[in-house]
């Protein structure tokens, strides 16, 4: 007998198993795959070509998890990007992000001074907003009926929003309900600027940058830091697979136990509490508590018989709003791509420029980001897809042979489920092939460096990953998903309504991203119920 079975040995699930060891609890992970790490690993797709299958760059992963679980004495390192972005523009000039504070507004006065003088303000405010929210992760939200402790929470939260001057609480309200275009349109004039912003906006939303709560999920995107400095991104040596691997090591250490190969069929059920997990080939395992680290689509539709389920919850949890927009492919490339904006630093130039190891982003105009959505809506995908490009290769050679990389492609706005009944399977090639030919229209020697694909259209990653409807967030970041509504009001203490059932991954709060913090503060729940 276990005291805890979790379901999904992604991160969320790891770094969960870990607390609970650590708290004296025996916990076993049954993970689906014959690799541990959900969507974040690292898998080799050509002979000697490896990088991230889904999950694909750092930056989101709690400080605080990694020192406790310690990460690095594990083999973790984080490298830092020496560029943030490069956003071609398809005129031959590009908009970059440079690390520096100072290149970065002389870079926007190109296209604006009034922009430029803008920046401070509005990453001050972006900041501002982001430091109140990030005290608030790592512990659960104020759960609508959950008695007086959740109203004493409330009522402090409450209290301390109205303590904060009048503009705080004005950006508290812009940023939890506005889009991201108009709250742009506050702070700059140039388009390109404004589509460069709006672009973290739209990351994993399956929706248009002029749609209610995107300002939400472009501030989401700011919570994160890279070896204690704010705001940067970076790359795990060895690929996302490289953290939960970490993880993994040190959930084992700690007395975790992880089996592979593993999938569930049904959390088991008695007398109204959860028991333990019959599993697919028939065996079962017997536990005091379940936390399920996948998404509530997939653990209240397909492990759970809604019998089981108040009447209210598991209609609500059957229509939760679901789906990334998101077609995910890595390439195998013979030489870096040489981009039109900045020609010569790849086919037959000095070598890697410092864009090639940035987040280069085809989305030139907020218009683009748009209309890239409304055609997704309308037939399917996205003629001119929103493309971000990492070549990993050019920080960590252990990825790559020599003189060859590899590329992440991260490309929106695709369907999570196509028009008409038509399958994924039936076009995920000439999906790919379009995005080959959008990114070489920007990097004209990019098609022909192409020597192999990994492609996983949504239907590819809810088939291999779990990720239902392909969202990779577990749930969409809509502000009726959000807090204490995630994933319904009344359960954002983790605390699902079978007793003895708990939500430990992305469907739960903060929501999604390579965090950590969903199985943190549910595994601090789960150890205080077992006391």
């Amino acid at each position: 007998m276990y005291d805890v079975a979790i379901v999904g040995g992604g991160h969320n699930g790891l770094v969960c198993a870990y607390y609970l060891a650590k708290a004296g609890l025996k916990a076993v992970v049954c993970e689906a795959r014959s690799v541990v790490g959900g969507a974040a690993v690292t898998e080799e797709f050509h002979p000697g070509f490896r990088n991230s299958s889904a999950a694909y760059t750092v930056s989101l992963l709690n400080p605080k998890i990694i020192k406790d679980l310690e990460l690095h004495r594990h083999g973790l390192k984080i490298v830092e990007r020496k560029m943030s972005n490069l956003f071609p523009l398809g005129n031959d000039d590009y908009l970059s992000f440079p690390v520096d504070g100072d290149a970065l507004r002389k870079e926007i006065a190109r296209f604006s001074e009034k922009d430029a003088a803008a920046l401070p303000r509005y990453q001050a405010d972006l900041n501002c907003v982001a430091d109140q929210l990030r005290a608030q992760l790592l512990q659960s939200p104020p759960n609508a009926g959950g008695g007086l402790g959740d109203l004493i929470k409330a009522a402090a939260l409450g209290i301390k929003t109205l303590r904060q001057p009048m503009e705080m609480q004005r950006l508290l309200l812009d940023m939890a309900t506005l889009s991201c275009a108009d709250l742009l349109d506050r702070y700059f004039e140039s388009d390109a600027v404004k589509a460069a912003f709006a672009f973290d906006g739209i990351v994993g939303a399956y929706t248009s940058p002029y749609a209610l709560g995107t300002a939400y999920v472009l501030l989401h995107h700011c919570f994160g830091e890279v070896n204690g400095k704010k705001g940067i991104w970076g790359h795990a040596v060895g690929g996302m697979g490289a953290i939960t691997q970490a993880m993994a090591a040190a959930a084992i250490e700690a007395g975790v136990e992880i089996r592979l190969d593993c999938p569930v069929k049904t959390v088991e059920i008695e007398g109204s509490r959860a028991k333990g997990l019959l599993l697919e080939d028939g065996s079962k395992i017997a536990a005091k508590a379940i936390a399920g680290n996948i998404a509530p689509k997939l653990l209240f539709g397909k492990m759970i018989n809604e019998s089981e389920l108040p009447f209210d919850f598991a209609n609500r949890v059957k229509n939760l709003k679901s789906g990334s927009g998101t077609f995910r492919m890595n390439v195998a490339l013979t030489e870096l791509p040489d981009f039109s904006c900045l020609p010569g630093n790849g086919a037959g130039g000095p070598g890697v420029g410092d864009h090639h190891a940035s987040g280069i982003v085809i989305g030139p105009s907020i218009k683009y980001l748009d209309r890239a959505y409304i055609d997704a809506n309308l037939h399917g995908w996205s003629k001119e897809p929103i493309i971000e490009m990492l070549i990993p290769s050019t920080m960590d050679t252990t990825l790559a042979p020599e003189g060859k990389h590899v590329a992440s492609l991260f490309c929106q706005q695709f369907a999570p489920h196509l028009p008409n009944g038509v399958s994924w399977d039936d076009h995920r090639e000439e999906v790919a092939d379009l995005i080959i030919d959008t990114v070489n229209q920007y990097a004209p020697n990019f098609k022909n460096s192409v020597i192999a694909r990994q492609i996983h259209s949504p239907l590819d990653l809810e088939r291999k990953f779990g990720l239902v409807d392909g969202d990779i967030f577990h749930g969409q970041l809509i502000p009726s998903q959000l807090f204490s509504a995630r994933p319904v009001l009344g359960h954002a203490d983790y605390r699902m309504p079978v007793k003895g059932l708990y939500l430990c991954g992305s469907g739960a709060h903060p929501g999604g991203g390579v965090t950590g913090v969903p199985g943190h503060n549910a595994a601090k729940k789960i150890i205080s119920d077992a006391k």
